[in-house]
């Protein structure tokens, strides 16, 4: 044996020795630790944040964010109410509601008040041309009593403001309130509080829906209120998954202390993963709800690793301190050097620049990087003390006599024959993967919030807004820069450039409207002239435009003053992927066609130039991502076992299947995005414990004298019936998500369901393979690692 090998050897049983001779205080800190990180957890919050979903440093952002000075409208939410009765809504019971959930809405905490936007808001008004010149006001007088010359009076005065289909739906049945949120309540210098805006906005539906008033809700504040309301029903699936693999952990141990141990170890993560967060200052975000049970299927994996090699020694007559003894010894290297990979697949995801991401990561590591406390020093010092029941060490002694029959007979994989079948199956496998995957799409796919169901309330009324009004929530802002040029509303250069831009926008598959302030000079110059048709254009002198003054006023929301700054509001009829991308490249291209040197058009903001920003985050970063991943990976792979071939006999099955990954989430509709992206990591990072975990076995038995068959028979017995039996709990557990209300969490359910399965079947099936044909030039073992030395847990 190496120096190396004896240093690491020495500092394992070290260690070893110092934990199991001062068990009692260490286990009196862990349990101190516990308490207290529990009570800590109490107060941990949820941190929703529209600003966390922003990619601060790319390009469009970075436009977005100097604009949002001048113009708002990202962070909307807009509140419809529709009349059920008979008649359009011109009607006093209406308008009456109608005005009253616009003071509701004013009052909200968090909103942007001078956002406020409906046919009762003083920013909004009506302009006509009579014999006496211009006249111009509110739409709705404000001393209006519902009578028949009051609702005539409205009814013109909304019909000349210009807003049927943006304030008032295209068939007059509906009016909306439009409103802007703000990431900082200016009242109270706190962070907006989105469930309490959501609950407010739900108090108003509750409030004014009747058997003739229907009101429809839709923003990024009212998504994350129902997110959270579904919240609920996620703990009672966590709870589910939790009691299913409780059971078959039961099944499997025939010992209900083992069971219980693991799965109290397993949760301790979470415990002090909570716990910590209030003290570093962070949340955990709706979106990111998933991440504590994929720490806690990371830590029933290793628990069972732990507590079967435990049973082992136990079995084999040693005193439970022996065993706990040699089971670290065994265990800790493999184990460690996996939950670093775990570690490592979620510190990847953090290339990509957007804030939710990098919290994501850093939660998701933290929970990880605990477990190697909680499951591989605090474990130990637990089995030591426990006692394996009789009538389980009964079971346990009975079932080592003779062979395992599946095992053996699955043995025979690691010969070069059956190995060859096991090739061209994968072979196959990721031919057919490879192809599907193509069609994954990055972004959202589907209209409305694939967070939750289609029939969910918010998609339903996502659904009824968009059919009613020429505008709704996907709107993508192009900002306009006008460079040396005073008053750019009356420079027919910069009117002509937003004008074209507005014109061929409109052809734009995908788009459903577009608001410009060429577009609305236009009907103002028209109506200065008798409403003629023909006068609605871009006239070619300063004097001409300026008969479309009052389409020039900041209050509108498209120009400041001086028209300095523009924005171009594109509506899209959803915020797909597709859709979106397709967008964007059309906008760019057209950008480039009507570019002056006096008008520069830039991208892009709205809640859609954010969702493209992502999108193209995710896209750029995903190559990166993956190749830092495996990089990463190979390389602790070599560090520890020194050979080549045990990093491609770990990572091709991890290479295929996240291939196959990508393939099932192209069927199943499923976007690589923000929310995707951690079942990747997980893929990988349980993949990866599957195979240290038996690799680690095949090339100790094989250094002890076995042939590869062999020592590939004896790792299962030893490490392949926990690995099979763990993928087995965690995919039926996770499989219970698929009925879960959150569309979101149905999706990772299937996903992860997929992943523990298929992850486990790569390694008992291919690893051998590999390692069959690899056997054939020179033996596995050429060179042992330290690690595998150590991990033998046999006297040197």
């Amino acid at each position: 044996m190496s120096k190396a090998q004896t240093r690491v050897a020495r500092c394992v049983e070290a260690t070893a020795n110092g934990l199991m001779k001062g068990r009692k205080g260490w286990l009196l800190l862990f349990v101190l630790l516990t308490l207290g990180l529990g009570y800590s957890a109490t107060h941990t919050q949820l941190d929703p944040g529209f600003n966390k979903q922003i990619p601060v440093r790319h390009a469009y952002m970075v436009n977005f964010l100097r604009f949002s000075q001048y113009f708002t409208g990202a962070n909307r939410f807009l509140v419809s109410v529709r009349w059920k009765g008979e008649g359009d809504l011109y009607n006093p019971e209406f308008l009456d509601t109608l005005r009253k959930v616009t003071d509701d809405v004013f009052f909200i905490s968090g909103v942007n008040r001078a956002s406020v936007t409906s046919l009762f808001t003083a920013n909004v008004r009506y302009i006509e041309i009579t014999e006496q010149g211009f006249y111009g006001d509110v739409v709705v007088p404000p001393r209006f009593s519902g009578s028949d010359a009051d609702l005539a009076q409205v009814r013109s005065n909304a019909a000349a403001s210009g807003q049927i289909g943006r304030l008032v739906a295209n068939d007059l049945k509906s009016a909306m309130v439009r409103a802007d949120l703000q990431d900082i309540d200016p009242q109270t210098g706190k962070a907006v509080d989105y469930a309490e805006v959501a609950e407010r906005l739900e108090a108003i539906r509750h409030k004014y829906a009747n058997e003739h008033i229907e009101i429809n809700i839709v923003g990024f504040a009212k998504l994350v209120g129902d997110v959270v309301e579904g919240l609920n029903t996620v703990i009672g699936f966590f709870v589910i998954a939790f009691v299913i693999t409780a059971l078959l952990l039961l099944l499997y141990a025939r010992s209900w202390r083992l069971t219980l141990v693991a799965l109290v170890v397993a949760l301790l993560p979470v415990v002090w993963l909570l716990g910590l967060l209030p003290l570093l200052g962070l949340g955990i975000d709706p979106m990111s709800i998933l991440v504590p049970f994929l720490i806690f299927s990371i830590g029933v994996s290793h628990a069972v690793q732990m507590t079967n090699a435990w049973k082992q020694d136990v079995v084999a007559g040693a005193s439970s301190l022996e065993a706990a003894r040699s089971a670290f010894c065994k265990i800790f290297i493999p184990g460690s050097l996996a939950l670093l990979m775990n570690a490592l697949g979620f510190a990847v995801i953090m290339l990509i620049d957007i804030p939710i991401v990098h919290e994501l990561g850093v939660t998701a590591c933290i929970g990880v990087m605990l477990m190697i406390v909680t499951n591989k020093l605090m474990l130990p010092i637990i089995l030591s003390w426990l006692r394996l029941e009789p009538g389980a060490l009964r079971q346990a002694q009975a079932a080592q006599g003779g062979r395992h029959r599946l095992w053996w007979r699955l043995s025979a994989l690691a010969e070069p024959g059956p190995a060859l079948v096991v090739f061209g199956l994968s072979l196959a496998l990721l031919v057919a993967g490879a192809w599907k995957a193509r069609e994954l799409a990055v972004g959202d796919i589907g209209a409305g919030a694939p967070e939750l169901r289609a029939d969910s309330r918010y998609n339903q009324d996502n659904a009824r807004i968009i059919g009613s009004y020429s505008i709704g929530l996907d709107v993508m802002s192009v900002f306009v820069e006008v460079k040396g040029i005073e008053e750019g509303c009356l420079s027919p250069e910069v009117m002509r450039a937003v004008e074209a831009f507005d014109f061929r926008m409109r052809a734009v598959s995908g788009v459903q409207s577009v608001q410009s302030v060429a577009g609305m000079g236009k009907r103002v110059i028209a109506g200065n002239n008798e409403g003629n048709p023909r006068w609605a254009a871009i006239p070619g002198s300063a004097r001409g435009l300026s008969q479309g003054a009052r389409a020039y006023m900041p209050d509108d929301g498209l120009v400041t003053e001086g028209c300095q700054q523009m924005q171009i509001l594109v509506f899209l009829t959803d915020h797909e992927g597709a859709t979106v991308s397709h967008a964007i490249g059309e906008a760019r291209r057209i950008i480039d066609e009507v570019r002056t040197p006096k008008v520069e058009l830039l991208l892009a903001g709205g809640n859609v130039g954010v969702m493209a920003a992502s999108n193209e985050a995710v896209k750029r970063a995903e190559v990166i991502m993956l190749a830092a991943l495996f990089g990463s990976v190979a390389l602790f792979c070599w560090l520890t076992f020194f050979s080549l071939r045990a990093v491609l006999c770990i990572l091709v099955p991890l290479a295929i299947v996240a291939i196959l990954c990508n393939a099932l989430m192209a069927m199943l509709g499923i976007g690589l995005k923000v929310a995707t992206l951690p079942v990747m990591a997980l893929g990988v990072g349980v993949g990866v414990d599957y195979g240290i975990y038996l690799y680690e076995r095949i090339q100790h038995e094989m250094a002890a004298g076995a042939d590869l068959r062999e020592a590939f028979y004896r790792a299962m017995c030893q490490r392949g019936t926990a690995a099979v039996f763990t993928a087995l709990t965690m995919s039926i557990g996770v499989c219970t998500w698929a009925f879960a209300p959150l569309k979101f969490q149905a999706d990772m359910g299937v996903l992860l369901s997929f992943m523990f399965l298929v992850n486990v079947l790569g390694a008992i099936f291919l690893l051998p393979a590999l390692a069959a044909w690899f056997n054939r030039g020179r033996p596995l073992v050429a060179r042992q690692s330290a690690a595998g030395a150590v991990l033998s847990g046999q006297p040197r």
